[in-house]
């Protein structure tokens, strides 16, 4: 694979590639060092950075394949590697695209076990259709319109909570 179709493989087919993308595409490539390791040979992100907006125009947000290739003539200056040898690497190792990696979330005590749930949500949660309810065990219970007593009070619910009317 060439280093232009390794270059529309990492920007998904467009003409330009943004500065994310080109420091992504180095260190997939391994030539951007990991934060964990610092080598003299190796580039940091922020030297990579300073590379992209180096070659891209002013005002641009990203860069052409010429102005990429610019950009490795300076990388390959700066690393003190061969210019082929870093276009064969990046050829090469960047042909199947951006490697896309993703964290799995761990299982958290309180939320994931069942078995520490307290109070209405121990036996499943909340619900308006449980047996034995007496206030609201129809729907039409929900919004009662009827009107208020002399003393602010609904007839319907307390004839439903008690059984009888007052």
């Amino acid at each position: 694979m060439s280093l232009e179709e390794a270059f529309r493989v990492y920007t998904k087919g467009a003409a330009e590639m943004d500065g994310r993308t080109f420091a992504k595409m180095l260190k997939d490539c391994g030539v951007l060092s990991s934060s964990s390791s610092s080598s003299s040979s190796k580039l940091t992100a922020a030297e990579a950075d300073l590379l992209f907006a180096k070659v891209k125009d002013r005002g641009s947000k990203k860069i052409s394949f010429q102005q990429f290739q610019q950009a490795l003539q300076l990388l390959a200056e700066k690393t003190k590697m061969d210019l082929q040898t870093l276009q064969q690497k990046l050829a090469t190792e960047g042909s199947e695209g951006p490697i896309l990696t993703g964290t799995k979330a761990e299982k958290v005590r309180f939320h994931d076990d069942k078995s520490t749930y307290t109070g209405v949500h121990k036996m499943g949660g909340p619900t308006t259709v449980d047996d034995g309810r007496v206030q609201f065990n129809d729907l039409s219970k929900f919004c009662d319109r009827s009107e208020y007593d002399i003393r602010g009070v609904k007839k319907g619910i307390i004839e439903n909570k008690t059984g009888d009317s007052k």
